[in-house]
């Protein structure tokens, strides 16, 4: 199995941190054009309003963003986060007797009661290592004696194989960009003395005489793709937040002594009879990547700063869940239940892993947000692997040989808004049977904190773009159900049949219909038209 290099990260990072031929620029807001114009494949956002809507009435809707963290105050998501109206900010009492205390818009279950919060952690796989090295380490399979122990130690031989050669690649690949990151900073630095200027541009790289024995031949290459792509300043940039990623990933996610939960939170994650933990913090240390995901579901469209988000009616829900490393099942399956009980008709999860411990426990909350007729939308990961062959978690199913499974999950990969082979997402993970649809998920400008903005990849991205286009479609017609919701996201998603590559396969070509279940792009314009069609099944409307 290929294991989880990181969830948030914007593509599998040795591959696209060595490259240095960068993508040229995504038009402006593409991710909400057209894609009938033939240019890009956004969901058609902009027209779905102009065309669609204006003569319609929305009502609000709640999406829980199971995440990060969302900065609250940012100037791009004002009157777009909930408000538990039945809480008293500040005053140190559970008010609504939820069991929270001020969760005034939404809760962190990764908080202590000192107000700290866990940043840096394991992957699953770490924890899984840490806690059977000592039971297993140094036995033999003929050690084994029940039925039992012979399936443990079957997990525990590829669980050591696999830990431990991911600690080996994540040593040399973090080897190999810090010396990337100093050779190329030389490069640009040699280069703009040799030339007499502050700034690189492609008119001046293309003076360099191709036999210059400093900056000629590949090194005039290098610099050319450099400058012609995202620039000197955006690659550096790349290269630096790269190995700060595998750097923290050696630090702290494959550490098997790091204990940061116990020591912050004082909970225990395979205690699954305690719900009632963490604080109110719903930014928490780092809220970047929750709060890039925000802003495409619900940035505010009426304003003239900042992007447009897909739902102009939605506003979110902040449930922190996910830190850098793994999730806990017990944060995911209580963060999910907290989301369902204070009114998200929508869940957006864009995280998961390759390994789980308490998937029964997840899979009782999930089937607990079905019954209460909420829409899951999840990540399909960023690994380049066909789901079909290998599941991350959660998943929708709820057995092992995949028969029963939830009918409100809408699993996403990340397709680009190059109209050509390079649709799908070179790290965007697919499947015939396990991938239900392909959204936008790269090159995605959106907020992040201290009121600021950034470009990320990553199926991550991906889905929110659903998300939002589910709470868009719900405060139009309030009493379609998350199934139908779902049936009509999937029944107007834009057919592609176009030969395109296979993440992951070096240059191997399929189908793009053959990539996922619908075979196709979401169409929000299509979506929109498909639903006036149908009759409501809610059984009951519920108040946000």
């Amino acid at each position: 199995m290929k294991i989880n290099k990181s969830w948030w990260a914007s593509a599998a990072v040795a591959a696209t941190l060595v490259s240095a031929n960068a993508q040229e620029k995504a038009p402006d807001n593409w991710f909400n054009l057209n894609q009938n114009s033939g240019k890009v494949y956004g969901l058609g956002t902009e027209s779905t309003y102009q065309d669609l809507l204006k003569d319609m009435k929305a009502t609000r809707v709640v999406v829980g963003v199971l995440d990060s963290g969302v900065e609250i105050d940012h100037e791009d998501l004002k009157g777009k986060i909930w408000v538990n109206e039945k809480e008293i900010a500040g005053n140190g009492k559970d008010d609504d007797g939820n069991g929270y205390i001020d969760d005034v818009n939404g809760w962190n279950f990764l908080g202590g009661k000192d107000g700290k919060s866990v940043l840096h952690e394991t992957l699953e796989m770490t924890r899984l290592y840490a806690e059977m090295k000592p039971k297993y380490d140094g036995k033999k399979a003929t050690d084994m004696k029940t039925k039992a122990e012979k399936k443990e130690f079957e997990l525990w031989e590829r669980l050591k194989k696999e830990f431990e050669a991911e600690q080996a690649e994540t040593v040399a690949t973090l080897a190999m960009v810090e010396g990337l990151l100093k050779s190329e900073k030389e490069l640009f630095a040699k280069a703009k003395k040799q030339l007499g200027v502050a700034t690189l541009t492609k008119e001046v790289v293309a003076t360099i005489a191709d036999d210059d024995k400093e900056l000629g031949g590949d090194n005039k290459k290098k610099l050319l793709k450099i400058i012609g792509g995202a620039g000197e300043e955006a690659r550096i940039k790349r290269l630096e937040g790269g190995l700060e990623q595998l750097s923290d990933k050696a630090k702290y996610q494959l550490d098997p002594n790091n204990n940061i939960r116990k020591q912050v939170i004082g909970d225990d994650p395979n205690d699954l009879t305690s719900r009632i933990y963490g604080n109110n913090d719903v930014e928490g240390p780092d809220a970047s990547h929750g709060t890039h995901v925000a802003g495409i579901i619900a940035a505010n469209r009426n304003n003239t700063v900042g992007i447009k988000g897909v739902c102009n009616d939605c506003v979110i829900m902040s449930v922190r869940c996910v830190p850098d490393g793994d999730e806990s099942d017990k944060d995911v399956a209580n963060s999910i239940r907290y989301a369902v009980d204070n009114g998200a008709l929508v869940l957006n999860m864009s995280f998961g892993k390759a390994y789980v411990r308490h998937k029964k426990y997840v899979d009782e909350a999930l089937k607990y947000a079905a019954k209460k007729d909420v829409l899951l939308v999840h990540a399909a990961g960023n690994e380049n692997t066909n789901k079909d062959e290998q599941l991350n978690y959660p998943n929708r199913y709820f057995d092992d040989n995949r028969k029963c499974e939830g009918k409100n999950w809408l699993d996403i990969g990340a397709m680009t808004w190059h109209n050509d082979e390079n649709l799908p997402a070179g790290f965007s993970n697919y499947g015939k049977k396990t991938v239900d649809v392909f959204a936008p998920g790269f090159d995605i400008y959106s907020t992040i904190p201290d009121g600021k903005y950034a470009s990320f990849n990553g199926t991550s991205m991906a889905a929110p773009t659903v998300a939002g286009a589910a709470g868009l479609l719900l405060s139009y017609f309030p009493t379609l159900s998350s199934t139908q919701v779902k049936e009509i996201i999937m029944k107007s998603a834009h057919k592609n049949d176009m030969e395109v590559l296979i993440p992951g396969q070096d240059g191997k070509k399929a189908k793009f219909s053959d990539l996922s279940i619908s075979g196709a792009t979401i169409d929000l314009y299509e979506a929109v038209k498909l639903a006036k069609t149908y009759k409501g099944k809610r059984k009951m409307a519920k108040k946000p």
